[in-house]
């Protein structure tokens, strides 16, 4: 389990047919043998590790659902360990499971925050609602509008400078999770004829 809060940003060194090596330094700090650190929000276990990175293997189906099968040499990744149990949960509960990807919109200036907005297939929007959490590549973030094809957030000061989420393009591909809360709740209702799972 992770909260959503990034870390570091560490940089690929390797990203071959089900691996990844990612350089990095805080995240290493403590972190052991098949340990977990979140990579763009997706949970993958320490395969290898020195002094400066670490790798990891990567299943086809999380290339399948994450934007890991883009990364190549010299890009940028969010990366968060595991949550302990005497940890503050600052973020949200996020499991580092992601549900599927979106594109960014566009990053709109507004102040010293940036708004953000993401194009998202129906079957993640359902599970979004106005000021309530997502993970974007692992980052903890608070939805502040929504359409019928797309959601908003603000990016504080802070989050531009200590997350990959500023170095997107319109297009670029973004993990999402969205809260396991409204999820089981779906599940739930739909489990009992009161409502409908994706």
């Amino acid at each position: 389990m992770f909260t959503g809060i990034i870390e570091e940003v560490g940089v690929v060194q390797g990203a071959g047919e089900g691996t990844l090596r990612i350089a990095a330094a805080i995240v290493l700090e403590g972190s052991q043998l098949g340990d977990s650190i979140a990579i763009n929000g997706v949970d993958l276990t320490v395969a290898e590790m020195d002094d400066a990175s670490f790798f990891a293997n990567v299943m086809p189906e999380t290339y399948r659902r994450s934007n890991l099968r883009n990364l190549v040499d010299g890009d940028r990744v969010n990366l968060e360990c595991s949550v302990r149990p005497m940890d503050r949960l600052s973020g949200h509960i996020v499991r580092g499971v992601v549900e599927g990807t979106g594109t960014l919109h566009s990053l709109v200036a507004e102040a010293d925050a940036i708004i953000a907005t993401y194009n998202t297939p129906p079957e993640l929007l359902r599970y979004m609602v106005v000021k309530g959490p997502v993970a974007i590549d692992g980052a903890s973030l608070t939805i502040v509008a929504k359409d019928a094809t797309s959601f908003s957030v603000s990016l504080v000061q802070y989050t531009q400078e200590h997350t990959n989420l500023v170095d997107r393009s319109p297009g670029d591909e973004i993990n999402l999770e969205t809260d396991i809360l409204a999820r089981y709740v779906d599940e739930l209702l739909a489990e009992r004829g009161l409502g409908t799972t994706s």
